[in-house]
């Protein structure tokens, strides 16, 4: 059985998808949620994993679901660890000495937020062996359409934490510069296709009326809040005589993000 193991915004769509390509996915959650096949169980759950795929917010999540209460790294019959959640590099590096040589470990976090799980539609950036990258891609087949391949185990969490660095100061400034257009009397929505075709372009603004947090303030429990989380994990990855002044900005300035009407 290939298991999901956090059933939220990303897990539970990607569990759909996995379930639609017609593989043997069951997802496991500590809430009841309304995916199919989403439980509760943890024995259950347990007994049949094969393939664990973690989905969860962050490192101490991450540490219940392989260590903690679920202990899932032990599994009886667990053969594959997949990693999608974004998290520090230094830490997902840290589990090979903690998982048995036994289970093949791979690192896929993924980028395109709520919209493209549903659509299956993710990018993935993959680390690990290339023979169980091969083995994988079927998977990853079943949930995204772009897979980026970065090296050894650890290095597409490498890849992600940088990317999302990147989402963050696109994230702020974006939306600084909508505020600032506001107060200014300027349109929005033209303002938002000027940026699309001009030099100001990126992600968030072009996907500014489907990105479903883009009007988000900053909590602790949304994707903003996340995205405080994810530019720590960069932070921790940085080379020791690198300046940190910018991306600790780019984080103050979420944090200070209020919601937009």
């Amino acid at each position: 059985m290939i298991g999901v193991a956090g059933c939220g915004r990303m897990g539970g769509p990607m569990l759909v998808a996995l379930q639609a390509a017609g593989f043997n996915a069951q997802g496991y959650d500590i809430r009841r949620v309304s995916y199919p096949r989403c439980t509760t169980d943890t024995p259950t759950f347990r007994s049949k994993l094969e393939t664990l795929i973690t989905v969860v917010r962050d490192i101490a999540q991450t540490e219940e679901v392989l260590f903690g209460a679920q202990n899932f790294s032990q599994a009886p019959n667990l053969r594959r660890i997949i990693i999608c959640s974004t998290l520090s590099p230094r830490y997902v590096k840290s589990l090979s000495a903690r998982v048995s040589p036994a289970v093949r470990l791979i690192d896929a976090p993924m980028s395109g937020a709520k919209i493209a799980a549903e659509q299956a539609n993710l990018s993935f950036m993959l680390g690990g062996d290339a023979s169980d990258l091969d083995a994988a891609q079927p998977l990853f087949d079943a949930m995204g359409k772009h897979f980026h391949r970065m090296g050894s185990f650890g290095m597409g969490m490498q890849a992600k934490v940088l990317n999302n660095l990147l989402a963050a100061s696109n994230t702020a400034m974006t939306r600084l510069v909508l505020d600032w257009a506001e107060t200014a009397g300027l349109d929005e929505g033209k303002l938002l296709g000027l940026i699309e075709t001009s030099s100001g372009q990126n992600w968030f603004a072009s996907g500014f009326e489907t990105i479903e947090f883009s009007r988000d303030g900053m909590d602790a429990e949304n994707t903003i809040g996340i995205l405080v989380k994810d530019v720590d994990s960069a932070l921790d990855a940085a080379p020791s005589d690198a300046d940190l002044s910018l991306p600790k900005s780019v984080q103050a300035a979420i944090r200070a993000l209020k919601p937009k009407t």
